[in-house]
């Protein structure tokens, strides 16, 4: 039985990335990878990764696109697990080999990378995430976004030590993040969903 499917029919997807103004290299990664067939979209469903580098010289590339190549590589490996099992094992193992690598050269000390994951599922749109790359739903004229940013302003809003004091709040650097794939030997990922499907769901990780 012929159970491949041809998924233009029924998903729109496109990747862009640039890289600005202020760097000579390109520390964004992603990768996308759609089911084979329908035994595949139901054991793991498609896959999309967004990365954002950090680290001196090619640290942060370098960082990024392990992440992105670790993470749906050991996804795929552990057919066995459920996909958030899978997709917790492929964060763990792709951090500890992005740290080592860290810990092993002293060009790419203490390199890391946000990483956004979306898994669509036959079940639902399942959600990892850490560091500040945020996954947004467009669902009719309604925007949310789906992650909560690991990062200093947003944890300290979170924790209402922010609250009433507009000029405390503009004083915190934007750009301080509490968590990130690679510079640690373990890591604390958070996970959203699974969210039920509809027709016209738009999803957006940047």
């Amino acid at each position: 039985m012929d159970d491949s499917v041809n998924w233009d029919d029924y998903l729109q997807h496109a990747e862009v990335s640039d890289v600005g103004l202020r760097r000579n290299n390109n520390q964004d990664a992603f990768a996308v990878v759609l089911a084979n067939d329908l035994e595949a979209w139901h054991r793991t469903g498609h896959l999309f990764v967004v990365a954002d580098g950090m680290g001196a010289h090619a640290a942060g590339e370098l960082a990024s696109e392990m992440a992105v190549s670790g993470i749906s590589h050991r996804y795929h490996k552990y057919q066995d697990l459920s996909p958030p099992e899978a997709l917790l094992r492929a964060i763990e193992e792709t951090n500890d080999e992005v740290h080592r690598r860290g810990q092993a050269n002293v060009d790419f000390y203490n390199m890391g990378t946000t990483t956004s994951v979306l898994a669509l599922l036959p079940q639902g749109a399942l959600v990892a995430h850490v560091g500040d790359s945020r996954v947004y739903r467009m669902r009719g004229l309604l925007l949310e976004q789906l992650t909560f940013d690991h990062s200093l302003v947003w944890e300290l809003q979170a924790g209402g030590q922010l609250t009433g004091d507009p000029q405390l709040a503009s004083s915190v650097p934007k750009n301080i993040i509490t968590r990130s794939l690679g510079p640690n030997p373990t890591i604390h990922s958070d996970f959203e969903g699974p969210f039920p499907l509809e027709i016209g769901d738009t999803f957006l990780l940047c």
